[in-house]
């Protein structure tokens, strides 16, 4: 684990990261939080300095970054092991181990689910401790769950401290546990991960730095791990907001942009789905017709990536355009129904690059429709006011390169 202190900019995108992955819990939106929380107080019970404090609190809130869809968060928080829990610990190690940033983090990831005694001998003792007090309040929160919506949690807290003492032996190292039945012993520690409680927390870390912009530069790697565990949901969607990104740069390209708002409108698209890690796995993985209660689920994904991207410092352009991909310039999209007249230049070109994305890409249920049958179906939408015409026709001037964008992730 590292001795650098977080930067403004990376406690910036950890919580935007952590916003992200708490989509997937549907209805329970801060495991990972209250798991930050936890292993924070309980670091400070054991004298770690306050480098290491805020590095554990970071870690608690991305130790799941390898989970994307919503059956395994159901396990995660429904069952105590489970044998294939190491699966989501090797994804958020391989996403995580090349972003300099955050690629300390990606060894505790690796082991957060691996038992104590079995963790490699040579791992160092900072990264052992991490991931093993990690997975003890990963474990605690696991067993609290379903008494945080109904408001009951004081009633059971003697009950889950029980518990962990019953599934400790051979699981968790009796230093860390004893500093957990320290630090739980009050009420305090629980009230604290409350909603109102879980804020506060935050922002009292978030405090300790001053606001900056995060550099599009700095963004670009985190909104490719995004776009990773957003594809990563489903075989439906694989590579989608790659290839989405890659065409809307080209595109971009064709009506003249440059510099600085190319690379914007590229993260732009590479983040443009952040919203449907909220969308149920049964859902976004039907093959057949969404039903109206469905739809309405489905179509709250935009407005969800919004909500994330606003608040992360630099991103106050990026988070219209990615949110507006579903608006239409008939004024007939979602979820803000927009039009023509108000819709920027760089959000009707992600939306003609995801439309013809989508329709080009690949899918395990059916092939991608070739460039003439793409142009056609491009051209109904724009007669019925869907798509903007004049992107639609800069498209099809270049159809092959738009076809290989499509369909090929970024190089770098």
């Amino acid at each position: 684990m590292t001795t650098q202190p977080s930067t403004a900019c990376a406690r910036h995108i950890v919580y935007a990261l952590s916003d992200a992955l708490d989509l997937v819990g549907i209805d329970d939106i801060a495991h990972g939080k209250r798991v930050g929380i936890m292993a924070a107080e309980c670091a400070r019970h054991l004298g770690w300095p306050d480098w290491r404090i805020e590095r554990i609190f970071d870690l608690g809130l991305l130790h799941d970054i390898g989970v994307s869809s919503t059956a395994t968060h159901r396990q995660l928080v429904s069952e105590f092991d489970w044998t294939s829990s190491q699966q989501h610990c090797e994804i958020g190690y391989r996403l995580l181990r090349e972003y300099p940033p955050l690629a300390d983090l990606a060894e505790p990831i690796l082991y957060h689910h691996t038992h104590w005694p079995a963790l490699p001998a040579g791992l160092p003792q900072e990264t052992a401790e991490a991931a093993n007090l990690i997975y003890l309040v990963d474990r605690v929160d696991a067993l609290a769950a379903p008494f945080h919506a109904e408001g009951t949690l004081l009633r059971h807290t003697v009950s889950i401290r029980e518990q962990v003492c019953q599934h400790a032996a051979g699981r968790f190292s009796p230093t860390l546990l004893a500093a957990f039945l320290a630090a739980s012993r009050p009420e305090a520690f629980w009230l604290t991960l409350e909603p109102r409680g879980i804020r506060v927390y935050l922002g009292s870390m978030l405090s300790a730095t001053a606001e900056q912009p995060v550099p599009a530069a700095e963004l670009k790697p985190v909104a490719r791990i995004l776009s990773q565990i957003v594809d990563a949901k489903s075989p439906f969607t694989a590579e989608h907001s790659q290839g989405v990104a890659a065409l809307a740069r080209l595109l971009g390209e064709q009506c003249g942009i440059t510099g600085v708002n190319l690379d914007k409108i590229e993260i732009a698209g590479l983040l443009h789905d952040i919203g449907k890690l909220r969308v149920p796995d049964e859902i976004l993985d039907k093959p057949g017709q969404l039903d109206h209660d469905e739809r309405q689920v489905m179509n709250a994904h935009s407005f969800e990536t919004w909500q994330i991207l606003r608040q992360i410092p630099g991103c106050e352009e990026i988070a219209p355009w990615a949110a507006y991909h579903h608006e239409e310039p008939g004024g007939h999209g979602y979820p803000f129904h927009l039009d023509a007249t108000t819709l920027p230049l760089e959000a009707r070109i992600l939306r003609v690059a995801d439309i013809f994305q989508a329709m080009t890409q690949n899918r395990p249920y059916r092939r991608g429709l070739d460039l003439t049958s793409a142009a056609a179906f491009m051209r109904e939408l724009v007669a019925s006011g869907r798509l903007d015409g004049a992107l639609v026709e800069r498209l099809l001037d270049i159809p092959e390169a738009a076809l290989a964008a499509a369909r090929a992730a970024p190089s770098d």
